[in-house]
């Protein structure tokens, strides 16, 4: 089963669509505006709200935890690391492999694949392109990617913020 995220469409203030193979919306997913911490509530085509990702404010290093159906599944934590990006899945046995900053990774657990995304070119835009081998991973599957590009756009958004202010300054 493959799933599609358009490229840039973390918007904290609107809602974004996920779609399927057919360019359909599959889930929608709402991000909270007044909220201490990132939130995003996954929501399916009916409307009914299926997970939701939520950031721990206070920690050292990014962490956000995972809530499917109303309990907490698992916790993603970003680890430091001098020259690579590396994630842990606490409360799964599941493993992230890959380039974060290239959107090139892949998600398996002791059986093998659970996951692959890649950035890909589409008919409606620049996309990221979740291939999930189980369809009842699903919903985690796309937790575990919401989780790790709100890191990312964290970090880009910090990395813009200082060539601004460099570029301000001279």
């Amino acid at each position: 089963m493959k799933l599609y995220m358009k490229q840039k469409v973390f918007s904290w203030r609107e809602r974004f669509f996920v779609k399927d193979e057919g360019g359909n919306d599959r889930y929608s997913i709402v991000g909270e505006i007044f909220s201490i911490g990132r939130k995003l509530h996954v929501n399916d085509n009916n409307g009914t709200q299926v997970a939701n990702v939520h950031q721990k404010v206070i920690s050292l290093m990014p962490r956000f935890f995972v809530e499917v159906d109303g309990r907490e599944v698992c916790e993603i934590v970003k680890e430091l690391k001098l020259f690579k990006q590396s994630y842990r899945i606490e409360g799964l046995d599941w493993h992230l492999d890959g380039n974060f900053i290239g959107r090139e990774y892949s998600l398996h657990d002791k059986d093998g694949p659970i996951m692959t995304i890649t950035k890909k070119m589409l008919s409606w835009g620049d996309s990221y392109e979740l291939d999930i081998s189980k369809p009842d991973d699903e919903v985690l599957c796309l937790c575990v990617v919401l989780a790790i590009e709100c890191v990312l756009q964290e970090q880009e958004e910090a990395e813009t913020n200082v060539i601004e202010v460099n570029s301000q300054r001279k």
